[in-house]
């Protein structure tokens, strides 16, 4: 494994200390985030002013136990109990007001990933790519991890530096050998520790993708129970499993191997922390330079202030842990921005509302590089009816993909409608599981405006969804499933037409300038599929529809129509009374 799979250079820091900043000065929660922190560093100093108060309070205490000092004791004792319960308190509310910071940065750092990799279909190229493992662990748990261990790394230094500040006086009091063997002992720790830990960060870095590989191949057996019991192909799916969950252990025991070294050494560091302040301090207490309490005072303020100056050596591991983290989503998020950047293939688009426009497109199949449609030159305007049709469905499916920007092998350019109002109809439904209020909420829309907004465009009518189910004769789903907001897997209740007449809904309360149909006889009668388009016609909803020669249907439902044949040839007629007029034509 190569060290350079784990970024840890200035772009991730730059990307990390970005992403705070935009955090604390957004305008949905940055006041809150800012509030809820400056409460955090408040408790901090009240909870390291009450340790200092212990120490001196801890001292006294022991020393009039020395001395048989009863009035002394109590008094000691009872003064012990109410720092006691002041850390307690002010303890209790710290951890409540970390937890809501934690949860604040969680909610918001998740959400502006989903809108990053949600939109522009940025989910489907990187994809494609391959390039970014498991995005969907790294947005559910990475990002959850990240927040908490960033804030909780935080409030740990800013803990430490004024644990420094506060204990360095009260130990120097005490003796300044002390304080200087507690900075050498730190720095040669938290060197040591280093050394010993670094392959850490790499391990941690590759076991989080391959636990997230071992929970994918158990989640693929789950979702296809029924296809891998019919087709027996449970063994493979087992296989796979028995493959990953050797991944997964195999770098546990590297990790494991690596934390032994560690903690031969880190157990050793921490006990010798409870022995040096006796082995410098009891000989002034014998000598009778200083009383008995300040051995139990310097053994107090030399714990903390080590634990300040260690916390690279006590929190390696979680370090290790954390480092990997930070760079897995940074990746994510620059891939995503790249994309975002990055064109996905040779076609052009420009954005007209009115037409689709083809401009010398030349598709040729990814894998053989097959020519499919060579040099097609041609314009739809808006209000035109159009059947694309031909023998050869590679062809068809190219265009139909390469309108709506999804075909990577190609060259030309296109002129069509922006994508929420161009819809594109799959051969088969893809309904996903939710309720059927849901299913019928408008596109998502690709121009840029707040997630308010955006949500409030999507929303649809209750009337007007129960007027369109009842023009497409599905009104009986309400009743049959529980209205419009019960939660349903469609693809497991409903039959392929019910399904496809559902996504055909959505494109009448869309009202797209243009809908694109990919063989809708595959699961719709002939006589439904013609009440459809009539009905896309009187909604003022152009159209476009890929069939083969076989299944062309009624002619009279279209203006064009683009045949496809072999080679790439292309020729565009025009329909006049079920006549087709050559129009244009183009051999290879």
């Amino acid at each position: 494994m190569k060290d350079d799979r784990v970024p840890l250079n200035r772009q991730m820091w730059n990307s990390f200390v970005a992403s705070v900043r935009m955090f604390v000065s957004s305008e949905d929660v940055g006041l809150r985030a800012k509030l809820f922190f400056l409460g955090l560093i408040s408790f901090l100093f009240a909870i390291n002013g009450l340790n200092v108060v212990n120490s001196y309070v801890g001292r006294d205490f022991m020393t009039a136990i020395e001395n048989r000092n009863y009035e002394g004791f109590i008094g000691e004792a009872i003064l012990y109990i109410c720092v006691f319960a002041a850390s307690t308190i002010v303890a209790a509310i710290y951890r409540f007001t970390e937890e809501r910071l934690g949860l604040l940065w969680r909610e918001w750092t998740t959400r502006r990933c989903i809108f990053g990799y949600g939109e522009h279909r940025i989910y489907h190229r990187l994809k494609l790519k391959g390039e970014v493992a498991n995005p969907d662990q790294r947005i559910a748990d990475d990002i959850r991890t990240y927040t908490t261990t960033t804030l909780s790394f935080i409030l740990m230094f800013s803990n430490a530096a004024l644990t420094i500040v506060a204990f360095s006086g009260v130990l120097w009091s005490i003796s300044p050998l002390l304080f200087v063997v507690a900075v050498l002992y730190a720095a040669t720790g938290t060197s040591l520790t280093f050394l010993l830990g670094r392959p850490l960060v790499r391990l941690n870095y590759d076991q989080l993708d391959r636990e997230a590989n071992f929970r994918a191949s158990l989640t693929y057996l789950r979702s296809n129970a029924e296809s891998v019991a019919l087709s027996r192909r449970e063994g493979h799916l087992i296989q796979l499993a028995l493959r990953t969950l050797n991944d997964v252990t195999a770098n546990l025991r590297r990790i494991i191997a690596v934390n032994l070294r560690l903690n031969f050494f880190t157990t050793g560091y921490n006990w010798l922390i409870q022995i040096i302040p006796a082995l410098i301090v009891a000989p002034l207490f014998i000598k009778g330079k200083v009383e008995f309490g300040v051995i139990t005072q310097s053994a107090i303020a030399f714990t903390q202030l080590l634990g300040a100056f260690s916390l690279i050596i006590t929190q390696f591991q979680s370090i290790s842990s954390y480092t990997a983290v930070l760079a897995r989503l940074v990746k994510l998020m620059e891939a995503a921005e790249q994309e975002r950047k990055t064109p996905p293939s040779a076609i052009t688009f420009s954005i007209d509302s009115n037409r689709i426009a083809y401009e010398k497109i030349t598709l040729t199949s990814p894998r053989s590089g097959r020519i499919l449609i060579k040099d097609l030159s041609c314009t739809f305007p808006y209000g035109t009816r159009v059947l694309v049709r031909g023998q050869d469905e590679t062809a068809r499916s190219a265009l139909f993909h390469a309108t709506g920007d999804m075909w990577k092998t190609g060259q030309g350019h296109i002129i069509r409608p922006e994508l929420h109002e161009l819809l594109l109809l799959t051969e088969l439904p893809f309904l996903p599981p939710g309720t059927l209020r849901e299913l019928l909420l408008r596109p998502w829309p690709e121009q840029e405006m707040s997630e308010n907004e955006k949500l409030q465009a999507m929303h649809v009518p209750e009337s007007e969804l129960i007027d369109v189910l009842r023009l497409l004769k599905i009104e009986t789903l309400l009743a049959g499933f529980g209205g419009f907001d019960t939660r349903q897997h469609w693809e497991n209740v409903l039959p392929l037409a019910e399904q496809q007449l559902i996504v055909i809904a959505r494109v009448i309360l869309t009202r797209p300038q243009f809908a694109f149909l990919d063989r809708p006889s595959t699961t719709l009668h002939p006589q439904q599929v013609d009440r459809i388009l009539g009905i896309l016609t009187e909604r003022a909803i152009s159209y476009v529809t890929f069939e083969d020669i076989d299944s062309s249907g009624n002619l009279q439902r279209y203006d064009m129509v683009l045949e496809l044949g072999q080679g790439g040839a292309w020729s565009l007629m025009q329909v006049r009374d079920r006549d087709l007029i050559a129009y244009n034509r183009l051999s290879p």
